[in-house]
């Protein structure tokens, strides 16, 4: 198992088939169609084909009416459901059914109503305090708002800044006009408010005066009646719009069992906004479509069948190497294996054509993250964990569907070499063994193989043999990818050459015949490393650039996997400190609690630490030594659910 072969399609057909046809790939499921960039770029191909129109826009709009409507009931008719909330299974022809699809859409359109209708209310009920602010100020004005004044008064009602001297203002304006009266209506931290009676003839100068102390005509709109009234109706207003919202917020309550009615009209308008996005994709002209793309060939046989229905023509060829950067990757392994798709999806796919690293990267990712961890407790609550998201949940997402059975996994590891080192939960069962009884715990600890406090030295020199072992292994791959090359010559005079450096430090120092072993070393450097370099000069540049690079990079790498033994050391310490602490209180509730939560909290850093340290192991160090990234993942036309799962 690696990565899977893809194969070139083009296929020709009735344009009459075309909706057939895309519905039969779309269940095939193995057909990524190809932006058709290329073939419109050929002038006597553009001439007669150009392409399809789509109705892709309309799907994604209705996506966002359903996940609107979704979001909608999730704020006012939340549901109570956890991790364990199984999905539904149903038919691919039910999951296409047009017409459940479209009653999943009225029920969105319905409920985004409810929603418009309260967002509305609450604007209006904004407006309404926001008016009823602006009105309390003037309360004492108890004349109709509508009254600008008498046949020779006029009214003024306006604002000075609060820090306006009222008394200079009053005199300022009967100074100017004469037969004036100023009257202060109320007053805040920003604005005084202001009532001036003033004879029409004198109209002017009172503004005038006014305004040198920076007065301003009220807002007050074209109000009628008087200003408590129309507070009066504006609170009036406010008890309405309560009612009004009450009821759609009850209604959008009610309403709270077509969740799962718009999750699956989600997954419904998914597979059409696929389909219409693959119809983008194809080209049309006349009475005949045209399509490009890649097909998994594991899959073909399907594909050649369900294409056998329509009056098509199309052809199927291996892509050629200048293909392989457009090549789309598709990963595919045993169920061990599988799970070490969560750390190439987040690192990189490997190039097409070169080689899957995780097979070769699974069983020293799983036993590293054991290594590190190191705790037949931990181990435990990850395999628990695992086996019920698993066995209830049944994740299918694009990360949990790896990251759960990953954890599986480690936690197997994590168990064994807990087993081996002694550890459940730090040295839990020993310092409560001492508590109950008075046995001095370090005097009956539990089994182990080793101590990584006591062996320290020993885990340390395991991590390194551990190392070395991964990065040979990669090495051996880098070889093999150069013989299959038909470079047999760079691999002897690369990795080849090292391996016998290797080999002739490995003999120095089983026989002490530690000088004609470096006289062979230095022969053997001196004839591989200057190979692909021209001139003397460039022969010898190589060689000392190859063996300063090699010697450093070697040591450095070699030496990262002493981290293995700093986390299991680290970890074990970590435990068995909270458990003393809780020892300390000779109380086995008070101990039991305080080791629990310190085991807790241990737990949940190292469940962390331990992924980050393994991942920079795999992929700095081993994938350094032969990996090719920046594959392309592959997308095919498929039925892809999120809520839903098919029978098969």
């Amino acid at each position: 198992m690696s990565i899977v072969k893809m194969k070139r399609i083009r296929l020709i057909a009735l344009a009459k088939d075309k909706d057939a046809l895309l519905s039969s790939l779309l269940h095939v499921g193995c057909v990524e169609l190809k932006e058709p960039t290329e073939v419109l770029a050929d002038e006597a191909y553009a001439s007669l084909l150009h392409r399809e129109g789509s109705a892709a826009a309309q799907a994604k709009a209705q996506l966002t009416e359903l996940q609107h409507a979704l979001d909608v009931l999730g704020q006012y008719a939340p549901q109570k459901g956890g991790l364990f909330t199984p999905r539904a299974l149903m038919s691919s022809k039910e999951l296409l059914d047009s017409e459940a699809r479209a009653k999943a859409l009225e029920k969105a359109a319905d409920i985004n109503g409810h929603a418009r209708e309260i967002g509305a209310l609450n604007a209006r009920e904004t407006r309404a305090r926001a008016d009823i602010q602006a009105l309390e100020p003037w309360c004492a004005y108890d004349a109709p708002l509508e009254t600008k004044g008498t046949g020779r008064v006029d009214v003024l009602l306006g604002t000075v800044p609060a820090t306006a001297d009222f008394q200079a203002l009053a005199g300022a304006v009967d100074e100017a006009a004469g037969a004036a009266d100023v009257r202060e209506l109320g007053a805040d931290k920003e604005l005084k408010y202001l009532e001036v009676l003033v004879h029409r003839d004198c109209r002017q100068q009172a503004l005038d005066a006014l305004r040198t102390f920076g007065f301003s005509f009220a807002q007050l709109r074209d109000l009628t009646g008087t200003v408590r009234e129309n507070i009066a109706s504006l609170e009036q207003e406010l008890r309405t719009i309560a009612a009004d919202r009450e009821r759609e917020i009850a209604a959008l309550a009610a309403m709270g069992g077509a969740r799962d009615q718009l999750r699956t009209g989600l997954d419904r308008v998914e597979q059409v906004l696929a389909t219409e996005s693959a119809r983008e994709r194809l080209l049309a002209g006349g009475s005949i479509v045209y399509l490009d793309g890649w097909a998994s060939a594991p899959e073909i046989p399907a594909l050649e069948k369900a294409l056998s229905q329509f009056d098509c023509a199309y052809e199927l060829e291996e892509p050629k190497e200048e293909e392989y950067p457009e090549v789309p990757v598709q990963l595919r392994n045993g169920k061990l294996v599988r799970p070490m798709n969560m750390v190439t999806d987040m690192y990189s796919l490997p190039a097409y054509g070169s080689v899957d690293p995780n097979p070769l990267m699974a069983p020293f990712f799983i036993l590293f993250y054991g290594m590190m961890m190191a705790d037949m407790g931990y181990g435990i609550i990850m395999m628990i964990l695992s086996a019920v998201i698993l066995l209830k949940a049944k994740p299918n997402g694009a990360t949990m569907r790896y990251m759960i059975p990953l954890m599986g996994l480690c936690g197997i590891s994590t168990f064994i070499w807990g087993f081996l080192t002694g550890g459940f939960f730090g040295d839990l069962i020993p310092q409560m063994r001492g508590i109950l009884t008075g046995v001095d715990p370090e005097s009956v600890p539990l089994w182990s193989l080793f101590s990584p406090l006591d062996d320290a030295l020993m885990v340390l020199m395991g991590s390194l043999v551990l190392g070395v072992i991964q990065i040979f292994t990669g090495m051996i791959v880098s070889m093999v990818k150069q013989i299959k090359r038909g470079e047999t010559m760079a691999a002897i005079c690369n990795e080849g050459a090292w391996f016998a450096v290797f080999a002739c430090a490995g003999v120095a120092a089983a026989t002490g015949l530690v000088t004609p072993m470096i006289v062979v070393m230095l022969v053997i450097l001196a004839l591989t490393q200057g190979y692909g370099k021209k001139g003397i000069v460039g022969k010898v540049m190589g060689i000392f650039g190859s063996l300063y690079n090699n010697i450093t990079g070697y040591f450095s790498d070699i030496m990262s996997y002493s981290r293995l033994m700093a986390l299991m050391l680290a970890g074990a310490v970590v435990a068995q400190v909270f458990n003393k602490l809780g020892a300390i209180t000779g109380n086995i509730v008070t101990f039991f609690i305080i080791a629990m939560i310190g085991n807790a909290l241990n737990f949940a850093l190292n469940i962390l630490g331990c992924f980050v340290h393994d991942m920079r192991l795999q992929c700095l160090e081993f994938f350094g030594r032969f990996y090719e990234d920046g594959g392309k993942p592959f997308r095919p036309l498929n039925i892809n659910t999120k809520y839903v799962d098919i029978q098969k």
